[in-house]
């Protein structure tokens, strides 16, 4: 009985818990991303939430602050008490148009405050009031028309403004900027500036070292001060009206740091670009003229090479070049960085590039040339080759001749479906080479072993069907592997041996089965292999045993793996041992695979699992949410419920989003104490008591986050369907903890000494009274209509029945004509022992019971002799008869047999020891069935016969 009470008060504490007020860690809609314990990381995000006013449950440490993406309008003076540890504000992609005074008054701390697409207007003096430590300043594409003069002056530390993409139209309305004496960058373009002259700048920081001036009205640009002696960049792209710039510079000293110079998409004619890049002479090292409205590129290029003796990077993307001549760069020879793409190159001649010396780095994509021009062979010292998103076919076993420098191979995006090993043959120093996007069929035999630094090889988006033995053996420095988006259905035993400096292999979005890795040795060869990713392929299983040769046993070293998303239906099973062999295994996605069970063994093999992402599947805490609440918590379905015997005592992130989770108790989170984000959206929670303790532990624990703890819905009972669990009055689950374990456990303590004591001292007592009180209710109901129908019931032991069939009735049925009750002839078939005992004493004059050693060890005849004796007490006559066929001492009498000797000491009989005196025996036995039943009458037969006491 205590037993049951032991669990259902263990039920009460399981489902009921006490609902305390708390500052939550899981916010409305945020995520919070790092711990309350630690200042430097906490990162709250509640980006693209709808809000439309900033969260007021913000955590007072927090450092970085993200709320874009809103419908915030204002900014309120109490918006963001407190923070006084923060240092990154994002408030963009909102529709502030207006911020009150004080509002970033606590924000001492701040570094960067983003407040990029919103609608302001106007740059109050009070607005940045606080700011004292900000450094990085973000106010593009809002509709700034006015700044006051003193907005700037509290933002002494400012280094970096930008206010691109406003409504300011003169220059001196950015003269409160100019005031801060740390800035370093400053960012005006898309405004409507439609002269710039250095008159009109009273101040200016002498720090400034970027200018962005690029998309504005530009007609005159006159630099008649030396204002910007350390400016190092100068953007100007896309300004002018069509009839160009007008450009004017006084002094070419005034400029003499820029190094960088951008005249992207400038209208400025060829005549009028060329005083424009002089001005830049001595010290210019970059020059962007992509997108220039101009037909004579190539006089263009002769000549910037020409006048700028330290040019060291051109870009001339989106020139609408189609050919290149001879000598076109013959005067870059200092040229190391020289950027082609997005042109329409067809054609380029075989010594276009003669005279670059010092070339390194050549872009050449997004043409459309047809194979590799000759003209690459002759730079020798080429590091970085593009040639990706052309039209090549085919490639040349002499296309890289010379280009022994080369470290870095660029062939994306074209048409190529051969390679073979020599196509690569005197790329010694090649280091990373990529294939992607073509039409490779197969790779017939080993790449060249003269690829022994290659370090990253990438063949994702092609034709592959098979990977041959051997493929890579020569290939002992590459590290990453990539053959995503293939349809390789087939890998040989050992195809990736040799790859011993392997860490990343990418087989995602093929066409691999589990006949694939069933054989012992596939992915074998790759020791320091760290990162494996088999996502969106054909593996399937048909149960969850274990298999014969588990895949990845080989991969010791292995801490990703992604096996998600699986095709047609899904991995359905996960055998036991499936990740076997994976003991340095930190992160596993295992999402979309149409699971219903995962054998809490599995995760045995990942001791160090860190991350693990089970979304998307049928998994489930229970599946017992069909059955009345009181059964689903006391009968528990544990053999499904992994998540509490696997072992994942080291996970900090679990997703188990669009499962079957209906509940989630205390053993469950008990059994991931290193957990640090939850995620459980779209899970059918049941809306009750029953997950008070989660909803209480989600708000309160300080250490683990449930992401969108508030967006979680109901999924049971019917009537909450799509009701949200945080909305669930929780309250009406609140008892008081401590008295229900005080008397709980007083309660348990008490039964469970009573039962001790009884057991130990009163059993038989207990036995007894029990039997008494059957026979007291069966006396009740039977003595009006009482009619014997025996003289005797006999009461003795199976040991005893000889002398019972032997001496016993030959001498009182047959010589005295007596009518005894035996079990064995008088019981009524299928009817239960004890009710024939009762029934047939009842209806007997007498009991009469034959002692020995074997009776007294009978438990069926312990009962016989207790109703007889209760008989005796209820009835006040004298029924019972005892005969002692053996000697028994006194201490080994049970205490119905001395109470008998106690209460009646004339009825008992000893068997005699000699054949004399038989017929004594019988003599008496006879008398004592004769006599009367009134108790106080004594029998003098047999007073004078009684044998000691």
């Amino acid at each position: 009985m205590h037993g049951i009470l032991l669990i259902f008060v263990f039920f009460l504490l399981e489902s009921w818990v006490q609902i305390l007020p708390t500052a939550g860690y899981s916010l409305r809609n945020c995520t919070v991303q790092g711990s309350l314990n630690y200042t430097d990381r906490l990162k709250v995000l509640c980006y693209h939430m709808e809000f439309y006013h900033v969260p007021s449950d913000i955590p007072r440490n927090t450092k970085v602050l993200d709320i874009s993406g809103n419908r915030i309008s204002q900014l309120q003076e109490n918006d963001f008490r407190n923070l006084t540890n923060l240092k990154n504000l994002n408030v963009s992609h909102n529709l502030i148009c207006h911020v009150a005074p004080g509002t970033f008054r606590d924000l001492t701390g701040l570094q960067e405050l983003n407040l990029t697409q919103n609608k302001l207007s106007v740059l109050s003096s009070s607005m940045f009031h606080g700011l004292l430590n900000l450094t990085v300043l973000k106010l593009a594409w809002n509709r700034i028309q006015k700044i006051d003069p003193d907005a700037f002056l509290v933002l002494a530390n400012v280094r970096v403004v930008n206010l691109t993409s406003n409504a300011l139209r003169r220059l001196e309305e950015v003269q409160p900027v100019l005031k801060c004496p740390h800035l370093e960058e400053l960012s005006l373009g898309s405004n409507g500036f439609s002269t710039f002259s250095t008159k009109e700048l009273t101040s200016v920081p002498l720090n400034l070292r970027v200018l962005d001036l690029s998309s504005n009205p530009i007609t005159s640009f006159n630099v008649s001060t030396d204002v910007f002696p350390h400016l190092v960049d100068l953007d100007l792209s896309h300004s002018g009206p069509k009839d160009g710039l007008h450009w004017e510079m006084r002094n070419r000293s005034f400029l003499t740091g820029v190094k960088t110079l951008s005249l992207n998409g400038t209208r400025i004619s060829t005549p009028g670009l060329f005083p424009v890049i002089e001005s830049f002479a001595n010290s210019l090292e970059v020059l962007h003229l992509n997108d220039l409205h101009v037909d004579t590129v190539g006089n263009i290029i002769k000549n910037v090479c020409l006048s700028l003796p330290k040019l060291q990077i051109l870009s001339l993307r989106g020139d609408n070049l189609s050919t290149l001549q001879d000598r076109l760069f013959e005067c870059c020879s200092l040229v190391y960085h020289l950027d082609l793409s997005d042109n329409q190159l067809k054609s380029v001649s075989d010594f276009s590039f003669r005279g670059m010396d010092s070339l390194g780095v050549l872009y050449l994509s997004h043409n459309q040339l047809v194979a590799v021009p000759n003209a690459t062979q002759s730079i020798s010292n080429l590091e970085y080759l593009d040639f990706s998103y052309n039209l090549i076919d085919h490639l040349q076993s002499w296309d890289f001749n010379n280009l022994t420098r080369l470290k870095h191979l660029i062939l994306v995006g074209n048409k190529i479906s051969t390679i073979t090993g020599s196509l690569f043959g005197s790329l010694f120093n090649l280091q990373e080479l990529k294939l992607g996007i073509n039409l490779i069929l197969s790779i017939p035999e080993p790449l060249s072993g003269s690829l022994h630094k290659l370090e990253i090889l990438e063949l994702r988006s092609n034709k592959l069907s098979t990977i041959k033995k051997g493929t890579f053996q020569n290939l002992r420095s590459l590290k990453s592997l990539n053959l995503v988006d293939n349809q390789i259905a087939d890998i040989e035993e050992g195809a990736f041996r040799g790859l011993v400096q392997l860490r990343v292999l990418l087989l995602g979005s093929n066409k691999l089965t589990r006949d694939t890795f069933a054989r012992k040795n596939v992915l074998t060869g790759m020791p320091s292999l760290t990162e494996l990713q088999i996502f969106d392929n054909y593996l399937e299983y048909e149960s969850n045993a274990e298999l014969k040769h588990p895949p990845f046993k080989a991969l010791k070293s292995l801490n990703y793996l992604a096996i998600n998303s699986q095709g047609h239906n899904g991995l359905i099973h996960l055998p036991s041992n499936f990740l076997e062999g994976l003991s340095s295994l930190k992160e596993l996605h295992a999402g979309n695979l149409n699971l219903d069970f995962i054998h809490p063994s599995t995760f045995n093999h990942t001791p160090h699992m860190s991350f693990l992402d089970i979304s998307k599947n049928a998994l489930s805490s229970d599946n017992t949410h069909d059955e009345p609440w009181v059964l689903r918590e006391l009968l528990p379905n544990l053999e499904q419920d992994f998540l509490i015997n696997a072992n994942l005592t080291k996970v900090k992130f679990l997703s188990a989003m669009e499962n079957e989770f209906t509940t989630l108790n205390k053993s469950h989170i008990h059994s991931l104490p290193s957990l640090k984000l939850l995620k459980l959206s779209l899970n059918p929670f049941t809306c009750g008591c029953i997950n008070a303790w989660f909803q209480n532990w989600s708000l309160q624990d300080t250490n683990t986050q449930v992401l969108n703890l508030y967006e979680l819905s109901c999924g049971y009972p019917p009537t909450l369907r799509n009701s949200r669990l945080a909305d669930f009055k929780f309250d009406s689950c609140a008892l008081d903890l401590e008295f229900i374990f005080f008397v709980s456990t007083s309660t348990i303590v008490t039964l469970t000494m009573m039962s001790s004591f009884i057991f130990h001292f009163l059993r038989w007592q207990v036995v007894y009274a029990y039997h008494l009180f059957q026979a007291f209710l069966y006396d009740r109901k039977q003595k009006p209509s009482r009619r014997y129908e025996f003289d005797a019931f006999v009461s003795y032991n199976t040991h005893d029945e000889p002398w019972v069939l032997r001496e016993l009735l030959p001498n009182l049925e047959q010589g005295r004509g007596w009518k005894l009750c035996l079990h064995h002839r008088d019981f009524q078939p299928g009817k239960p022992i004890i009710d024939n005992i009762v029934d047939n004493i009842y209806k007997s004059r007498k009991t009469l019971c034959i002692i020995s050693r074997h009776y007294l060890e009978s438990e069926w005849c312990s009962r016989e002799i207790q109703v007889a004796s209760f008989r005796l007490f209820d009835e006040h006559k004298d029924v019972l008869v005892l005969v002692f066929l053996e000697d028994i001492p006194d201490c080994q009498l049970s205490p119905y047999h001395r109470m008998r000797k106690l209460v009646k000491k004339k009825t008992y009989l000893n068997w005699p020891k000699c054949e004399e005196e038989t017929r004594l025996f019988w003599h008496k036995l006879n008398t004592a069935l004769e006599t009367r039943e009134e108790p106080d009458e004594e029998n003098p037969i047999l007073t004078g016969l009684e044998t000691c006491d």
